[in-house]
């Protein structure tokens, strides 16, 4: 290889591939986002009028939509399935987020499509799953959480509280979407034959969830939020307020970050290292460091991040996220994060 051909910037690994994205909301858009980032064509096709589904967006700030080419198609009707069958019948991927049956009921059925397409991959992803007596229901990300043990463990030790929607339909259903699909296209590229992946929002967010049924058959965890390693119960892995009413966040599990935390601190006199796990000291411990650091600002902690091994963070808003330095030098934001809605994450150019 010559210096050249080194410094030749490679093509974006998915271009020349098309996908046709029917109309959804949540995961489905996410993972036809970053399929689009990674070079694809994205055409999405959507109902001529507004279905009312999800957080109602003005279309110039939905990003997880930004750079698709959108399609008005009517598919209920004889013209517009055709329409899309058309469209479908040149695509490398479908993509459909509807319940169960749905796109059987278009008239669209995978068995149909790969007939007419046999290199097609077809991606499908609904909320619950195909059975059980939830399969045909609506739900959201708060409501998968709900059912696969997550969001009783996310919260307070009185109440659970919903973390964001990332959890269920981008962690949970968009990731395993998308690596269903790649995957697919993989098997294609070596046997030529297209197929179906399947997942569920329900089904990802399980999936979600295997280290903490190792912790549970280890003894090493139990269902009391606020009462294990990874939940806000020990002193070196939870969140302190400062003196400004901001917060740092704190995640010193192993006993290298953790003496660097209480060095950073100045808590070597009156906190024992060997003492980390007992959890009869975690409640004096955590008072111990609670005080220290409502002594200081969020932001005069935050230097001390820089200079200390010792896994401790400021705790952003997103726009003091797009505005600091690390992530800015990491190219996460635009200089101007909010200038232009397609400048404002690195996944959308």
């Amino acid at each position: 290889m010559t210096t050249a051909d080194a410094l030749t910037p490679s093509p974006a690994p998915l271009a020349g591939l098309n996908i046709i994205e029917l109309h959804a909301i949540g995961p489905v858009p996410f993972a036809g986002q970053l399929l689009r980032s990674l070079g694809a064509t994205v055409q999405r096709v959507s109902p001529p009028a507004d279905p009312g589904l999800g957080v109602s967006m003005d279309p110039q700030f939905d990003l997880s939509n930004h750079g698709k080419i959108p399609v008005a198609i009517d598919m209920k009707s004889a013209d517009g399935l055709a329409r899309a069958r058309a469209l479908i019948d040149k695509a490398d991927v479908l993509m459909e987020g509807f319940r169960p049956g749905v796109l059987e009921r278009l008239g669209l059925a995978p068995a149909t499509l790969l007939a007419s397409n046999p290199r097609l991959v077809i991606g499908r992803l609904s909320g619950w799953g195909t059975d059980g007596v939830l399969a045909p229901r609506a739900g959201h990300d708060i409501n998968y959480l709900a059912m696969c043990g997550l969001l009783h463990a996310i919260g307070t030790a009185d109440d659970p509280v919903p973390p964001l929607n990332v959890v269920g339909d981008y962690g949970g259903g968009a990731m395993h979407l998308t690596v269903g699909i790649l995957s697919a296209l993989v098997r294609r590229s070596i046997d030529g034959r297209g197929g179906v992946v399947e997942s569920s929002i329900l089904a990802g967010s399980v999936g979600l969830s295997h280290l903490f049924y190792g912790l549970i058959a280890a003894g090493r965890w139990n269902t009391k939020r606020v009462n294990n390693m990874l939940d806000g119960a020990p002193p070196y892995y939870r969140v302190y307020r400062t003196s400004d009413g901001k917060h740092m966040a704190v995640g010193a599990i192993e006993p290298k970050f953790y003496a660097e935390l209480v060095k950073m601190t100045g808590l070597q006199g009156e906190i024992n290292l060997s003492t980390q796990n007992d959890r009869s000291t975690w409640e004096a411990t955590a008072a111990s460091f609670a005080r220290r650091f409502a002594q200081r600002t969020r932001d005069e902690w935050g230097t001390d991040c820089e200079r200390f091994d010792a896994c401790t963070s400021p705790v952003l808003d997103f726009l003091e996220a797009a505005a600091h330095p690390h992530n800015q030098a990491n190219h996460l934001y635009s200089t101007q994060p909010f200038a232009k809605p397609d400048q404002i994450l690195n996944f959308t150019r």
